[in-house]
């Protein structure tokens, strides 16, 4: 069966930037998403298309098809006061409230009264490489599609957040 849209794909994966490891999942458990929801970044996605269990490869994804351009008007200064009582030091995440909605900031650098925030994604910019090797593909279940996330052996008992029918709070 090959990759294609309503497909669960399950797949281990390393992803590379200019030579250095990024992240991997081989020491863990494997990625699974449902083809054509958008759960992965586009290049990623579009270059599972129509390979198979069993086939490994590598692809480059330029950064317009990964994690977008950096934007330097997302970089800001705010008040080192709007903080509180957290001490704030650099590489820090926040969720910060903007004019478009929530959004994750990365702390870049702390003055004597302002914090550097910076909204762009950490990885915005970067061309990256991924190797990948298909574990197995297979159709997504209607409840799958339903709930729009992959179920492990028949249910959401995967996840952290589930109740007592082992089932995530996605799924009400």
């Amino acid at each position: 069966m090959q990759v294609a849209q309503d497909k669960v794909v399950v797949i281990h994966y390393s992803v590379h930037a200019q030579d250095t490891l990024l992240d991997s999942s081989l020491d863990g458990e494997p990625l699974r998403i449902i083809c054509g929801h958008q759960q992965l970044i586009e290049g990623l996605e579009t270059a599972l298309i129509g390979h198979q269990a069993g086939d490994t490869f590598s692809v480059e994804v330029e950064a317009d098809k990964a994690y977008g351009h950096r934007h330097e008007n997302l970089m800001q200064a705010v008040p080192l006061d709007m903080f509180g009582d957290v001490e704030v030091k650099p590489g820090m995440q926040f969720r910060a409230t903007t004019d478009d909605g929530e959004q994750s900031v990365i702390v870049l650098d702390i003055t004597d009264d302002e914090v550097i925030v910076d909204g762009n994604h950490p990885l915005a910019g970067m061309d990256l490489t991924f190797d990948v090797e298909i574990l197995e593909v297979r159709d997504a279940t209607a409840e799958e599609l339903s709930h729009g996330h992959v179920h492990s052996h028949g249910s959401c008992s995967n996840h952290k957040d589930s109740d007592d029918s082992g089932c995530c709070g996605n799924c009400h």
